[in-house]
């Protein structure tokens, strides 16, 4: 990554989302892969809720087959706007957010 200012992409998703025979969080880790992006993380939530208001939680006593999924995607702006409308497109039951950042070290 050549920028020293970039875009941080968030997209909040649940664990069962899915696209065609995998999980989404898989495909779009391997789309952006695929697409020249610098980075992508997944993170596992334990405690979360959407616009749905449903909790969801990983514990002990009780397992969550929808734990919140966040992938976290980062590249210059104009590589983002080129792979948004088709992650956007993927995205069914979530949320995607979009936040300037600043390059401190690469």
């Amino acid at each position: 990554m050549e920028c020293q200012e970039a875009i941080l992409l968030r997209i909040f998703i649940g664990e069962s989302d899915r696209h065609e025979d995998k999980p989404l969080y898989v495909h779009l880790v391997e789309f952006c892969k695929k697409n020249g992006i610098a980075g992508a993380t997944v993170f596992r939530g334990i405690l979360g809720y959407g616009k749905s208001s449903i909790i969801h939680k990983a514990g002990i006593l009780s397992f969550s087959s929808d734990l919140p999924i966040l992938v976290e995607v980062i590249d210059c702006e104009e590589k983002i706007n080129n792979v948004l409308p088709h992650l956007s497109g993927l995205i069914k039951d979530g949320l995607i957010t979009l936040e300037k950042v600043k390059i401190v070290k690469t």
